[in-house]
């Protein structure tokens, strides 16, 4: 089969994977027993998805770690205000996660640490005999820490699965519906990133983020302890998920579609100086330190089946939030930044934008329209529900998770390769494919099932 019959075909495949029942597509009984979880990490991250764990009944947290008592007792209040039952603590040694690993028969578990223990801890639960681990982004540091993970869970038959949360945010799903129903036609370009004012995060007192200082470090507190220390020494884009992970599914990125090649562009790095200067004066100690990181990292993509994708990383200068998604098709496309769609013969007016809002709303994603109650309260605006209710129904029917491994990889590869090329001199690089070509012949399944 030559490329273009082999993407008529990958195409006609997925249109009626979509229009399947999804009852057929995930016909599979709940367990009746509570799901035993773990947490390893509950500082700001860890503590939102316990948080979320201890509001289900279907679930138990029955052990948690970590090195820092002040999280811990706030774990344990949370526990004690929820009325459930105290989880075991595991603490003192930074690898007290392995003994709770080999102590604790657990059903999954959730990984909310610095980035640079997700790849052992990861394997080394996998190794433990636990089925399904959920992690925070990132996967790993190096390009290699990606190949291990995806052997490692191809190894024990396992499931990994990054907790991207984006994926699951109500206009990203919306928009999710319109393509797949054929709104914007064929898809062309795709943009997003990670543009966030983090300066706040990166450097604070030592006394909690986004209070007024200019420390990192073993001085700074939370992610400015381990966090900003990667701005330092680093150089690409080092978060590329949130943009990225609803990107891929617009696309069928593993599923019918690939990333081949990277291409990575730095700024000078300047925000994080000035910064530092602006809150902790000329003379601080931290002002002598030279960032690699560029203030705003620019990638491009290409794909298997024609599309580009352009991400932007832009986390160390003044701006509003955004991930600046673009989704550009043959009949029109949506843009988050001005909160517009523009779908041509559609739209009210020719060549004027139209409110994203009365097309969001026709077209709210299935999943939100059943889960929307449930999900009230949740953190980032109710999406956290969404993916953490995919990683414990996945577990609790014996299933994929419906983000996995090799996904996770795809994603998360674009920071050490995005390194590569900015360091090669802006060379293009060739992407793995992590699925060893099973990228082919396996169907999407996001979002394509009214449960979870």
């Amino acid at each position: 089969m030559n490329r273009k019959e082999f993407v008529k075909t990958a195409g006609l495949a997925t249109a009626a994977t979509a229009v399947l029942s999804s009852g057929k597509l995930f016909a599979h009984p709940v367990a009746d027993d509570k799901v035993r979880i773990g947490i390893i990490g509950v500082g700001q991250r860890g503590l939102s998805h316990l948080s979320l764990l201890l509001r289900r009944d279907d679930t138990e947290v029955i052990a948690i770690c970590d090195l820092d008592e002040k999280v811990l007792n706030t774990a344990r209040g949370m526990v004690s205000k929820a009325g459930k039952k105290m989880p075991e603590v595991y603490t003192g040694d930074p690898y007290a996660w392995k003994k709770m690993l080999d102590s604790k028969k657990l059903d999954g578990i959730v990984i909310a640490t610095p980035w640079e223990w997700h790849k052992p801890m990861i394997i080394g639960a996998l190794q433990a005999g636990i089925k399904y681990v959920g992690t925070e982004v990132i996967l790993g540091i190096t390009l290699e820490d990606h190949w291990e993970v995806v052997r490692a869970a191809e190894r024990y038959d396992a499931h990994v699965m990054m907790m991207e949360n984006v994926c699951y945010r109500r206009d990203v799903m919306a928009v999710l519906n319109m393509v797949r129903q054929g709104l914007f036609g064929e898809l062309i370009h795709l943009q997003g990133g990670y543009q966030h004012d983090l300066r706040g995060v990166k450097f604070n007192d030592g006394n909690g983020p986004y209070t007024k200082g200019a420390e990192f470090g073993e001085k700074g507190y939370s992610e400015a302890h381990w966090r900003t220390e990667h701005s330092v020494r680093r150089n690409g884009d080092l978060y590329p998920t949130h943009g990225i992970g609803p990107i891929a599914q617009y696309i069928n990125i593993n599923r019918g579609n690939r990333f081949l090649s990277l291409c990575s562009f730095s700024s000078k790095a300047r925000g994080l100086h000035n910064y530092i200067v602006k809150v902790g004066g000329e003379n601080h100690p931290n002002a002598k330190v030279n960032f690699k990181l560029g203030d705003v990292v620019t990638t491009s993509i290409n794909c298997a089946n024609g599309e580009t994708i352009l991400l932007q990383h832009d986390t160390d200068l003044p701006r509003p939030y955004s991930l600046g998604f673009r989704v550009q098709g043959t009949e029109g496309l949506w843009m988050d930044v001005n909160r517009s769609i523009y779908i041509e013969g559609k739209s009210a007016k020719n060549d004027i934008w139209d409110d994203e809002k009365t097309w969001l709303d026709k077209y709210d994603h299935p999943l939100w329209a059943r889960w929307s109650k449930e999900s009230a309260g949740a953190g980032h605006g109710g999406m956290d529900f969404f993916v953490e209710h995919a990683f414990i129904e996945s577990i609790k029917r014996k299933t994929a998770t419906p983000l996995d491994v090799y996904d996770a990889a795809a994603w998360s590869a674009i920071t050490p390769l995005s390194e590569r090329s900015i360091e090669l001199g802006n060379e293009t690089v060739d992407f793995p494919d992590f699925t060893g070509g099973q990228w082919m012949y396996r169907k999407p399944v996001f979002a394509l099932n009214d449960d979870y």
